[in-house]
């Protein structure tokens, strides 16, 4: 039994050019990179998508003494928390054109 080749082109058919698609340069407003000020403390925008943006804001560190007079300071994890993709915040890093 000998296969056929099919030919699934229609001669009859226009042909098609193209689909022309320009991204838009700039869909959000906050990029991944941008820092920005939030209740006085500096904040790092780490990844966006077209509905969220990851942030990522350092918190204060702890002065405290212990019940034997010993003083002790540490510096607590950073908060990461979500805000709107396009939010209207001053970008103080504006390096982009």
């Amino acid at each position: 039994m000998k296969l056929r080749k099919r030919n699934f082109s229609d001669p009859n058919q226009t042909e098609f050019v193209g689909i022309i698609w320009q991204p838009l340069p700039h869909p959000f407003r906050l990029h991944a990179g941008d820092v920005f000020r939030m209740d006085n403390r500096l904040c790092r925008v780490l990844r966006v998508t077209e509905c969220a943006a990851v942030v990522l804001m350092n918190r204060p560190v702890r002065n405290f003494k212990t019940r034997f007079d010993k003083a002790v300071r540490f510096q607590p994890s950073p908060a990461v928390f979500r805000i709107a993709a396009n939010s209207e915040v001053e970008i103080l890093n504006p390096t982009r054109k």
